[in-house]
């Protein structure tokens, strides 16, 4: 979203949400409160740093205005975010310093506001550009140790630091790198990364420099690196309750305690009763092998819901697995209704947070091959959000 269309329509976009949440929803997610906590303290007593949980892309597809709300209660610390719109759409929810990772277009700087707020500058031309309107601002630094997508290598430190001290609005408040396999089990890139990121720390610190936080570790990172100045580790999706980390891990024990925070429940808003021989949907992709009965659910890939699940995938009523059939369309999906007494108006688990079931993140990434961070990041964010 444009920048300075987000910012001029945010009072809008508070308004229009109020309005609509006096609206019954037929697509509900909700996340559990409790579970959040519950994963932060195991990545926190994991990490043995200070956590900075990761909010980017709408929280993982969790709702960045409820997840943060949630850790503003849990005091804590810092929390990172992508972009400036992210930030602003927490500033007044969430009370704490929030870091923005990704990159500010030049253009935009000037526009920039809120005291707390952080920024990830990638080059000396940042720095100028932030450097020239004389505020304050903290400013993180981000070292390539060879994710090879953002950050400097040790050789651009020397000219950025000396471009830093041109300023002295701007303050160095930390220090990161960001680890590329870390939820490798046989890949020891991530030993390398923290070698090379506290070789550049040393060099930083010499050139008197006394930044805030060191943050390397990424949720699988926790516990596997040994930083010698890592002072947090900045957590994605693992807060969320998934567990990359692969059976021979050492860790994984301990990280299989984390839990699935959010589920996806809709409405049964039609239901059909069909002749065998009828088919389904566009293409009509499905057709029925006997008598049978269906019903329609208000939701489909706009809301997030994968294609691929077209005749393939699942709903829940409990533990009992209802089949997709037909095509997912872009704002409905049908599902086998037979051998139950659904009716218009009941609900339906469309994604579980029952790690075992196959309509889960992990149990669709398990049975499709969709991958869990995509799955989560796509559901719509106008799709409503509910703590419980």
């Amino acid at each position: 979203m444009d920048l300075v269309y987000g910012v001029v329509n945010m009072d809008f976009r508070k308004a229009l949400r109020k309005k609509r949440e006096k609206f019954k929803a037929f697509n509900l997610i909700t996340i559990d409160a409790n579970r959040l906590r519950n994963n932060l303290d195991i990545l926190h007593k994991n990490a043995d740093t200070e956590i900075i949980p990761v909010l980017k892309s709408n929280a993982y597809g969790h709702g960045i205005r409820e997840i943060a709300s949630v850790l503003e209660k849990l005091k804590v610390e810092m929390v990172a975010v992508d972009g400036y719109y992210e930030a602003r759409q927490i500033y007044k929810i969430f009370h704490g310093k929030i870091l923005v990772l990704g990159v500010i277009d030049r253009q935009n700087v000037r526009l920039l506001k809120g005291r707390r707020i952080s920024y990830v500058l990638q080059n000396e031309k940042d720095l100028h550009v932030l450097g020239k309107l004389r505020r304050k601002t903290n400013v993180h630094l981000e070292l390539n140790t060879g994710m090879n997508r953002l950050g400097l290598k040790l050789s651009e430190i020397d000219s950025y630091l000396k471009t830093l001290k041109e300023y002295k609005n701007l303050r160095l408040e930390g220090v990161m790198t960001h680890l590329a396999s870390a939820d490798e089990t046989n890949n020891n890139s991530p030993e390398e990364q923290v070698k090379e990121f506290d070789t550049a720390v040393e060099k930083i610190l010499a050139t008197g420099f006394e930044p805030t936080y060191f943050h390397v570790a990424n949720s699988a990172g926790t516990g596997r690196i040994n930083s010698k100045f890592a002072n947090a580790a900045r957590v994605g999706i693992g807060l969320y309750g998934i567990n990359y980390l692969e059976n021979n891990d050492k860790r994984f024990r301990e990280f299989a305690k984390l839990r699935p925070i959010l589920e996806l429940e809709s409405t049964i808003v039609k239901t059909i009763n069909l002749k065998k021989g009828d088919q389904v949907g566009y293409g009509g992709s499905f057709t029925a092998e006997k008598n049978m009965r269906i019903g329609v659910l208000p939701l489909g890939f706009y809301e997030g819901i994968a294609r691929v699940l077209s005749n393939r995938g699942v709903v829940s009523v409990g533990e009992q697995e209802l089949a997709i059939v037909g095509r997912v369309c872009m704002n409905h999906v049908m599902i086998d209704l037979s051998g139950t007494n659904l009716k218009e108006g009941d609900k339906v688990t469309v994604i579980s947070k029952n790690p075992n079931m196959k309509n889960s993140v992990m149990g669709m990434q398990r049975t499709f091959g969709l991958f869990g961070y995509e799955t989560l990041a796509r559901l719509s964010e106008h799709v409503r959000r509910k703590l419980i």
